[in-house]
């Protein structure tokens, strides 16, 4: 995924604020968003740790992702990795779902068949990105490296795509880092080398950048301007195309409509 200093600003603004990583006190709460604080925007619904006062899901359609993401699913798509593949056996429906946990609000917003489209649409992505879960890092290489105070590349270290969705630059690695506890400047192989931290970081980017479009109805194709723009207004015609396929043929797999909107 490759992004523009705009999309670098909005990273900075959303995790300026002090607390995002959540190291928060044991009298204090962490919030839905990553923050620390002890009110009821902080304990009540969605909060993560600490003395919370809400429920444990934010989402209300009382969907469970790990009935729509089954074994048969998760493994439907690795099985098509090749045997030399990185991702073989790297990529677990445990550590998916391990990552969920942090972002109750992924796949349970709105109606049943939202909480499906949605887990269709990442899914798509992924399997776009990594080639059917086979890559663990970027095939094109390159340092990705941005002017930023607030997240400073480190020397030696390239900010190339890994994981699920191949997050990429410097600033989305270091935003993600702070969220999730990991030095994503200093070490961002590990997105690469930990299959946790790797399906974590391509959860947060999607529930900062991408959930949104599903939960107010832009439908597939604003998501597909939010991972990889650059197959938008006919520049990449076919990976676009299989990017479409691909969710179709998931939302067909769990029973549901895709939606309008299916290009961006």
């Amino acid at each position: 995924m490759k992004y523009s200093l705009t999309l670098y600003i909005l990273v900075s603004l959303l995790v300026c604020v002090s607390g995002q990583k959540c190291g928060c006190a044991s009298n204090v709460c962490c919030s839905r968003y990553g923050y620390c604080g002890t009110s009821s925007e902080y304990c009540g619904t969605g909060c993560r740790s600490g003395p919370c006062t809400g429920s444990s899901t934010m989402g209300n359609n009382g969907v469970k992702v790990g009935d729509i993401v089954t074994d048969s699913f998760f493994n439907g798509i690795a099985k098509q990795a090749g045997t030399g593949c990185a991702g073989k056996g790297f990529y677990t429906r445990a550590a998916f779902l391990e990552a969920v946990q942090l972002y109750p609000e992924f796949g349970t917003v709105g109606s049943t068949d939202d909480s499906k489209r949605e887990i269709a649409a990442f899914f798509a992505h992924v399997t776009q990105e990594t080639g059917h879960l086979c890559y663990t890092r970027e095939i094109n290489k390159a340092i990705y490296c941005t002017n930023s105070k607030q997240w400073p590349c480190v020397p030696g270290q390239s900010y190339y795509g890994r994981g699920p969705l191949q997050v990429t630059w410097n600033y989305n690695y270091g935003a993600a880092g702070q969220a999730l506890n990991f030095d994503g400047l200093n070490n961002p192989d590990i997105v690469a080398r930990d299959p946790a931290i790797s399906f974590k970081t391509a959860v947060w980017f999607w529930m900062n950048y991408v959930h949104m479009s599903f939960t107010s109805g832009q439908g597939f194709g604003a998501s597909i301007r939010a991972i990889n723009g650059g197959e938008c207004n006919g520049r990449k015609p076919a990976a676009l195309a299989a990017r479409v396929g691909y969710y179709t043929s998931y939302c067909s797999q769990f029973g549901v409509n895709p939606g309008p909107n299916l290009r961006c």
